[in-house]
């Protein structure tokens, strides 16, 4: 499906605020609400548009550092794509030096980041972790 600059305006908008409403929207760009709706739902049966989705803050949140040594025998990448399917994991990173993968856990007490490192270390391949809690973000 082609985009033109209004639908582009629009995903701009919406990838800025989802909640927005279409009558906010047409206003924004001098366009009815029927037409913004006609627009997103046309994005949306042709792919552009996936789904709404929302970012949750790091309020009320604990997050780790988890530092991950993976045996020379087994493929990264693998325990990698295994990592990202484990609930309070929000990135995984592939890293040089002593450690080979990078880990950011958030989750909303210590004890459920405990569950997730527990988790974390029964992955096949992963031979040693290092955690650290984060206590503060400055930036």
């Amino acid at each position: 499906m082609a985009k033109d600059k209004i639908d582009e305006r629009i995903l701009e908008i919406l990838r800025s605020d989802a909640r927005e409403s279409f009558v906010e929207i047409g206003k924004k760009l001098k366009l009815s609400e029927s037409a913004i709706r006609r627009r997103v739902k046309t994005m949306l049966d042709g792919g552009t548009i996936e789904k709404f989705t929302i970012q949750e803050g790091e309020t009320n949140s604990t997050s780790a550092i988890v530092l991950i040594s993976v045996d020379s025998s087994i493929d990264t990448s693998k325990v990698s794509s295994k990592l990202t399917k484990l609930s309070g994991v929000k990135t995984v990173y592939e890293i040089t030096g002593q450690y080979d993968i990078t880990v950011i856990i958030r989750e909303p007490t210590i004890n459920e980041i405990n569950i997730c490192i527990d988790n974390l270390r029964k992955i096949s391949g992963i031979i040693d972790t290092n955690t650290v809690i984060i206590l503060r973000t400055i930036a």
